[in-house]
């Protein structure tokens, strides 16, 4: 039960990020680039409830913008699976308390992200590479969500470790046998 009241509360903010983007942000961009808030929103979930929470929510998520934006259908879907999944499999690895650790999570997977999409779309329109825009892009929109994560990072934190509490339970042994 509180498994799919946690999954009803993140598709919320899901569209609230959505209404985010596309509205408040597209009014605070820095050289025409707005953040990536689904790929904040997705990696975090797949660290703090799995790889398989992640991996699906990104699904479903991606799926959504797909609609919503108009763009091919499928694209944001995989990449934003992919990021859940990496947030997963990164929380083994690194320690969720360490602002900077989070920060360069979501540093290393928003270059994941464009540079999967940028290579997609052009292997489906057919046009040429440019690294000079692709790198400006990457570096602009990791520098916006490099900033929204020290704002709002008291907030993930204190949200995630209670969606962590739920999803995973305790994994200490009361009784050894």
């Amino acid at each position: 039960m509180k498994k799919t009241l946690v999954i009803v509360l993140l598709i919320i903010a899901f569209f609230f990020s959505y209404l985010l983007q596309s509205n408040f942000f597209s009014w605070f961009t820095i050289a025409g680039i707005k953040p990536n808030i689904f790929i904040i929103l997705v990696m975090c979930v797949g660290l703090f409830a799995g790889k398989t929470t992640g991996s699906m929510l990104g699904i479903l998520f991606g799926l959504l913008i797909d609609i919503f934006i108009g763009k091919k259908i499928g694209i944001s879907g995989i990449l934003l699976g992919s990021v859940g999944f990496i947030g997963g499999y990164l929380d083994k690895d690194f320690s969720k308390d360490s602002k900077l650790t989070i920060i360069l999570m979501c540093v290393g997977v928003t270059i994941f992200y464009e540079l999967a999409d940028y290579f997609i779309l052009e292997l489906i329109y057919k046009f040429e590479i440019e690294l000079l825009p692709l790198i400006k892009v990457i570096l602009i929109e990791c520098l916006y969500n490099t900033i929204l994560i020290i704002i709002f990072y008291p907030i993930i934190q204190k949200m995630g470790y209670r969606m962590e509490e739920i999803f995973k339970g305790s994994n200490i042994l009361t009784r050894y046998f």
